[in-house]
């Protein structure tokens, strides 16, 4: 069980690391360690607010994907389709097949690239030390890749290659991505050749990542923030045309076709592998940081087979709440329900009539409270130590009948296999058996950045899968993409709301939208990060990332890598979750240890 939150001030060492690095935004994290330097008491803080909403109110409903996107240029698209089919939902608009299966293609391209990106360039630097590599032999190197998987670039002299590109990247005194690492810390266990494999696999991905989302430019037009249509998607179909302008067409199509052979090449080949040779390295960090994903889980599915159902069955992956750990009762998600999703802002920077209750998004209020509680400390300007039982976040606290939840992959795996999805339970059940881990090392550090893995495993296939089928639809002449029969205000009711669904990489994704006399009155979002970065709510209870702090040793306070491991395995996105800038655009945060 997850142990309540500490009463404030916590006693023991206070240790904050602001910002965050190598994640997307900026987040604040504070922590108590005792005498064994273990965490006692972790406080996470989002140092930017989003006025997101205030921007969207008394816009034409139609152009809100292309404001709400703008969120975030990372998990790009996601924001756009949750839009979508929350004005939809409003209007009672319906799509296309074809629209449904571009936008699964669309969905499933960004999370991919999400999950790729996350692992090589932001989270694996926290188990591969870069600096070890330049030790390394690379025949022995060859050696442990050619033995993990059948990836062709394998050879020593290419490991050669790669150790003299670090070791002159490194003489140059240029460390970029690299500087300022923890290189060294007593908590890296990967011998040195394993590590040489992790940072050739890292520029790899590096180099992939441009190629996978070309699929986005092809389907909506670019990359970050392609197009998108409330109706169905923008991308119309020209089977027999010529050329790359305005419409899809038989080369453009064996294009994204030939892309998705690649990338599931790719995961098969590396990323999961990979994985797994890391997981047998560090099999302590399936006891440290799984905070409430033993507990409280939540998914609101995604991926529809059909088009205009959102019902859990149609949903290539499913939705659900697990609560107390009970793994054979899973819980329908109301997003309706006034006493289902509610925000709460009593330890957050916003203002509400009442701060002791929470408000469901279609009763959202975004409005700027920033005050510290009496017991913060601060320097000057500078903030030395919030006080957690004020207020101290820019992120509001959701909670889903009252419960705090973990969302994202693993929570998205975990109900998946609880809702005796075939597809799921070989995927995960296979992996935890090549480790040689039982199910409950999934809830943990290391279980969660695994899941993450076999979800991306899982998408490849699915997108493959899907790219065929609308292959085939085209080959028996079904090439509509877009519906306009509501097109026009004229045909929509004097008053709408709407809620529209999204599984982004990060989780669970949700907005909100009221319409009045064709206008937007009122837009809400509430995202991944919002739920798992979450400060305390009115009864104490801590967020996700709280959570998984609590009970995690640190080897070193003043270098506190395992804190970074155990939040880098949730892929922050602060941006997503709130947003501010300084009225001069200096920078407003300081890097320190205490």
């Amino acid at each position: 069980m997850i142990p309540p939150a500490p009463p404030a001030p916590a006693a023991g060492r206070r240790v904050v690391i602001d910002p965050v690095t190598r994640i997307e935004g900026h987040l604040r994290l504070e922590v108590n360690v005792d005498a064994g330097n273990v965490i006692r008491n972790a406080v996470s803080v989002g140092t930017m607010w989003r006025g997101l909403e205030l921007i969207l109110k008394d816009r034409d409903p139609r152009d809100a994907w292309a404001f709400a996107q703008r969120v975030c240029g990372v998990c790009t698209g996601t924001h756009a389709l949750a839009s979508l089919r929350a004005v939809e939902d409003a209007l009672g608009i319906t799509i296309p097949p074809n629209a449904n299966l571009i936008r699964n293609i669309m969905l499933m391209t960004s999370n991919i690239h999400d999950h790729l990106v996350h692992f090589y360039l932001l989270h694996a630097l926290d188990w591969v030390d870069v600096m070890s590599a330049l030790k390394a032999d690379p025949a022995a190197a060859s050696a442990f890749a050619g033995a993990a998987s059948p990836w062709p670039k394998a050879s020593p002299g290419y490991f050669r290659s790669v150790q003299e590109k670090l070791a002159r990247f490194v003489g140059s005194g240029q460390l970029g991505p690299f500087r300022n690492g923890y290189w060294g810390h007593p908590a890296y266990r990967l011998p040195p050749e394993v590590n040489l494999v992790g940072v050739a696999h890292y520029l790899e991905a590096l180099d992939f990542q441009r190629e996978i989302v070309k699929i986005h430019t092809v389907l909506g037009g670019k990359n970050p923030h392609p197009n998108w249509l409330v109706g169905g998607v923008p991308a119309a179909i020209n089977a027999h045309g010529t050329g790359a302008v305005g419409a899809l067409n038989v080369e453009r199509i064996a294009l994204v076709r030939e892309i998705a052979v690649r990338v599931r090449e790719f995961i098969d080949q590396v990323y999961v592998p990979d994985l797994l040779a890391i997981a047998g390295f560090y099999r302590d960090w399936t006891r440290w940081g799984g905070g409430l994903s033993s507990q409280n889980l939540m998914a609101y599915g995604d991926y529809p087979v059909r088009a205009n159902d959102r019902s859990d069955a149609n949903m290539g992956m499913p939705g659900g709440l697990i609560l107390g750990g009970n793994l054979r009762e899973l819980r329908p998600v109301d997003l309706r329900d006034p006493g289902g999703v509610q925000e709460f802002a009593v330890h957050s920077w916003y203002k509400y009539p009442d701060e002791g209750r929470g408000l469901h998004p279609w009763d959202g209020i975004t409005e700027c409270d920033f005050r510290l509680g009496p017991a913060a400390k601060t320097e000057g300007e500078v903030l030395r130590q919030v006080d957690e039982a004020g207020k101290y976040s820019y992120i509001k606290a959701p909670r889903y009948q009252g419960h705090a939840v973990e969302v994202g992959p693993l929570a998205r795996l975990v109900i998946g296999h609880a809702a005796g999805r075939a597809d799921l339970r070989e995927l995960v059940d296979g992996a935890l058996k090549r480790i040689d881990a039982p199910f409950a090392a999934l809830f943990s550090t290391l279980g969660r950045t695994l899941a993450r893995a076999l979800e991306c495993q899982w998408l490849a296939d699915r997108m493959l899968a899907t790219v065929d089928e609308l292959i085939g639809n085209i080959r028996n002449g079904n090439l509509d993409t877009a519906n306009t029969e509501k097109w026009s205000p004229a045909t929509w009711p004097a008053s709408a709301r709407g809620v529209g669904a999204c599984e982004a990489a990060r989780g669970s994704l949700g907005h909100w939208v009221r319409i009045e006399a064709g206008r937007i009155a009122n837009y809400q979002c509430v995202v991944p990060t919002t739920w798992n970065a979450s400060p305390r709510d009115t009864t104490g209870q801590i967020g996700a990332y709280e959570a998984a702090l609590l009970g995690v040793p640190l080897a070193d306070p003043s270098a506190p890598l395992e804190v970074l491991r155990v939040v880098h395995s949730f892929d922050p996105c602060m941006a997503c979750s709130t947003h501010l800038f300084g009225p001069d655009g200096a920078a407003i945060v300081g890097v320190e240890v205490q």
